[in-house]
């Protein structure tokens, strides 16, 4: 289960919508690319990685935001959120933009449905760091990062942080 690298602002598969997955036929591949996914998120510390972050155009992420300390490994094949609700304010990153943030409107609530690693339907209602991670993980299996729904103004101030942090980026 190898560490695999992650994929930076500026490379293209992170700008590319990726098309559903046929579960039936990646079915044999699944089980080390998730090995490989969760090892990735682990070895970078995060709480979500999409397929694309890892250079392959396929529907499938994975989260852990660790409610109450304890592991909850989600797996999302083409997922899509069903509702979202409320507002929530807060600072955002991405692996994909290693020492970056910024505030980021997103909602207090969302609700998604996808595929688990069994190719068997579940859906979850999301709240605080959950239902940010769903839509920022879907937002990269659109073809989006998340300084793509910042405001105008604010992106040219991230992008000027951006220019300068790559050079610092492996």
């Amino acid at each position: 289960m190898p560490v695999r690298r992650i994929t930076k602002h500026g490379e293209k598969v992170l700008k590319t919508p990726c098309p559903p997955l046929d579960y039936e036929a990646f079915k044999p591949e699944l089980p080390a690319l998730l090995k490989d996914m969760w090892a990735t998120m682990a070895a970078a510390r995060g709480v979500g990685l999409a397929a694309p972050q890892i250079g392959l155009s396929l529907r499938v992420a994975v989260i852990d935001v660790r409610p109450e300390g304890k592991s909850q490994q989600l797996v999302l094949i083409n997922p899509e959120i069903v509702s979202i609700e409320g507002e929530l304010h807060d600072e955002e990153g991405c692996l994909s933009l290693p020492g970056v943030y910024a505030k980021l409107q997103r909602r207090a609530r969302a609700r998604v449905r996808a595929l688990d690693e069994n190719g068997e339907p579940w859906e979850l209602t999301g709240t605080g760091l959950l239902a940010r991670a769903f839509p920022h993980e879907i937002d990269h299996l659109d073809g989006k990062l998340y300084v793509d729904r910042l405001p105008f103004e604010e992106r040219l101030k991230v992008l000027d942080l951006i220019k300068n942090a790559k050079p610092n980026w492996d």
